[in-house]
């Protein structure tokens, strides 16, 4: 069967991995960023849908500015929901599977432990509500997606965007010596974006559908996850806690949203690694990069 993958969003920290993970699965890939092709231009997606004819779409494009989205909902919208409605209806027409990548902000925190599949969601901001609209974009035009949910990803593709990551602003931080405040009281599942990619594809390749979370293995404090980052580097940095009500964002975000793979497991895909390994793997696999 010809293998033929398009992703979006192709120079991204998961992109990258998406595009590399499917190259030695012997895909024919076609790489996208955003000025290449805008997901949000139906008659360029359709164009290029055509012209290539995918039997698989990966997007990992997404407008991410959690904090600048309440200022302009629209942009968020246009690119979350808008722009997978496109790829949803160029999916359809090409017979292509859509896999698209969602996030734990569709959750609003408040439930205490991991979130599973099954259980409700309840978006707090402009970029969650749209994160959130374009899953039912995906599945309202399509029958069988996949839509992945995942959490605070990290990989060393970010050595190479604009904005970098969480591992790479703590450690930049720790090297010019500046006091390091950290929230305590939210959680989260961080993900290695190598691992997301691969268990991704995973999911494709035994033709599941629907909805999986692929979270990091594990729920951690954004506090604790930096301070694993400076003992895995061998960095000393001036780190101490702080909490939502000290550290007031534009942007409400949920307060524990990290993700159970519940579905994953019931599937029999291999499971996430411990956090401090895929903190390990990543420390290594930046070298490459620098």
């Amino acid at each position: 069967m010809e293998k033929k993958a398009i992703v979006l969003g192709a120079h991204g920290q998961l992109g990258v991995e998406l595009c590399a993970e499917l190259r030695r699965r012997s895909y024919e890939v076609r790489a996208y960023e955003r000025k290449a092709l805008n997901i949000c231009n139906w008659e360029k997606v359709e164009r290029a849908f055509g012209e290539f004819g995918p039997t698989a779409v990966f997007n990992a494009a997404a407008y991410n500015q959690v904090d600048i989205a309440e200022r302009e909902p629209l942009a968020a919208y246009e690119a979350n929901a808008l722009g997978v409605r496109n790829l949803a209806l160029a999916c359809r027409q090409n017979d292509a599977r859509l896999i698209h990548f969602s996030t734990d902000y569709v959750f609003d925190g408040m439930l205490g432990r991991p979130y599973a599949e099954t259980d409700p969601t309840h978006p707090l901001g402009a970029y969650a509500v749209s994160k959130l609209a374009g899953e039912l974009y995906a599945q309202a035009y399509l029958d069988r997606p996949l839509i992945v949910r995942t959490s605070g990803v990290f990989g060393p593709g970010a050595l190479k965007t604009a904005r970098g990551n969480f591992p790479e602003l703590m450690m930049r931080m720790a090297r010019e010596g500046k006091p390091i405040r950290v929230v305590e009281d939210h959680v989260a599942s961080p993900t290695y974006a190598p691992l997301l990619a691969s268990r991704s594809i995973d999911l494709l390749e035994r033709d599941l559908h629907g909805i999986f979370h692929i979270g990091g293995g594990e729920p951690i404090s954004w506090f604790h996850y930096a301070r694993l980052i400076f003992n895995k580097a061998g960095l000393t940095a001036d780190l101490t806690p702080t909490n939502e009500r000290e550290y007031r964002t534009p942007a409400r975000r949920p307060q524990f949203s990290a993700l159970d793979n519940a579905r994953m497991r019931e599937c029999g895909i291999a499971p996430m690694p411990p956090l401090a390994e895929a903190v390990e793997a990543y420390l290594e696999a930046r070298k490459v990069y620098l």
